[in-house]
């Protein structure tokens, strides 16, 4: 595959940006202690065998070396924010985080007040280990602790349990002024009492966001292929009330379909997703949507780590660059800003997609007459209807034509 060429990337073309869209960096650091059965990441075991220090100086070398090589796609643009994700980013040594925000900060012009997450998992911790990525640069820590009950987490496969995460989240509540929290609900066997018990013990932290997600079987898991008995719908929708309930008494706002934060603490990194911006993926298997004066570009990197080396030691990390099409944009501009719940300013579809409103008219009128959405003469937002089956409502702007 052939770098994505800045030059005809600038080309004249049947869209016209009249500005870039914020951008994002998104880092992905590959490695797990053990893959969980329920996940479709591009996430590989760490071999016990394998020198951990050797393998992490080499592939944050590939990443400076993938970095440097997409330079030329977003010079003179500021980066906002940093996210490390994977994989379990916190398998990494504190001593190579710190190397990586550095290289990052001396490659880009980082916003100063720059947000910089990295996932974490309760497995890897140990005392003080927070702390140290905290010196490291890192400004906000995501925890996944999935659930506080140990059945459950044996269940999904985790490699810590109820002691391990209350200990991480201890250490994270003290050390970070903003961290998330990631939960799930829905999960083979669970009550009503169990999720109101799991969501109680995570509001006892006060932590100030939250992300809550539904167990869903994905393709190409273990899941998958041994599905587990999941609770009933009706059930599910009782457990999504109840996580609304007890969050909103604690001050967190449901801002998008599974985040809720507290005000202030919204996590800017996700935000420009769902706003249409634009972010820079590097890393084994990461993701990349770039805007052009013309054109808006994704990108692939190739997946499996060796190779992903090998290839971006070459200036060569993408195994796929696809301009989006005209037709394409009104639905992914949609699968995204219709999770919020504000939803979009509509000079924001505009600006972002480089179309005119007519593109996306015929959706939102019939998404106005299902009552999946309102709106005003300058903003479109979902109904509770629309973020029940938000499915339903983005699928309206799949057959549309620019």
């Amino acid at each position: 595959m052939n770098p994505l060429d800045p030059v005809h990337a600038m080309r004249p073309g049947v869209l016209q940006l009249n500005a870039l869209p914020p951008l994002s960096l998104y880092v992905h650091l590959p490695w797990c202690l053990k893959k969980c059965p329920y996940c479709d990441f591009n996430s590989h075991e760490f071999r016990s065998g394998d020198d951990a220090a050797s393998t992490q100086d080499a592939y944050i070398n590939a990443l400076f070396a993938d970095l440097e090589a997409s330079l030329p796609l977003i010079w003179g643009r500021s980066i906002q924010t940093v996210f490390l994700g994977g994989g379990t980013p916190s398998l990494f040594d504190p001593e190579a985080i710190n190397r990586l925000v550095g290289g990052i900060r001396a490659r880009v012009r980082l916003a100063p007040d720059a947000e910089i997450t990295m996932e974490a998992n309760p497995g890897t911790f140990e005392k003080d280990r927070f702390k140290a990525f905290r010196q490291a640069g890192i400004t906000r820590l995501s925890i996944g602790v999935q659930s506080f009950d140990n059945g459950h987490l044996k269940a999904l496969g985790r490699v810590h349990d109820r002691d391990q995460a209350l200990a991480a989240v201890t250490e994270a509540a003290q050390v970070f002024d903003t961290f998330n929290l990631d939960l799930m609900y829905a999960l083979p066997g669970q009550t009503l009492a169990g999720l109101t018990q799991d969501i109680q013990t995570a509001l006892a932290f006060a932590p100030p966001h939250i992300s809550i997600y539904h167990l869903t079987i994905e393709p190409n898991t273990v899941f998958a292929k041994f599905p587990p008995t999941l609770p009933e719908d009706d059930l599910a929708y009782e457990m999504m009330d109840r996580i609304t309930e007890l969050t909103s008494a604690q001050g967190l706002s449901r801002y998008e379909v599974s985040a809720y934060a507290k005000p202030g603490h919204q996590c800017a990194h996700n935000l420009n997703y769902w706003q249409f911006g634009d972010y820079l993926g590097i890393g084994a298997g990461a993701h990349s949507k770039l805007s052009f004066a013309h054109r808006v570009v994704r990108q692939v990197r190739y997946r499996e780590p060796a190779l992903y080396m090998q290839q971006a030691m070459k200036g060569e990390p993408a195994t796929q660059n696809t301009e989006v099409s005209r037709q394409d944009l009104p639905f992914e501009y949609m699968l995204n800003a219709l999770r919020l719940r504000e939803g979009f300013v509509l000079s924001d579809f505009v600006d972002r997609t480089g179309l005119a409103m007519t593109s996306i008219q015929k959706g939102l009128q019939e998404a106005e007459r299902l009552k999946l959405i309102e709106r005003d003469l300058h903003r479109v937002w979902p109904t509770e209807r629309g973020f029940d089956f938000l499915s339903d409502l983005q699928a309206l702007f799949l057959s549309e034509t620019a």
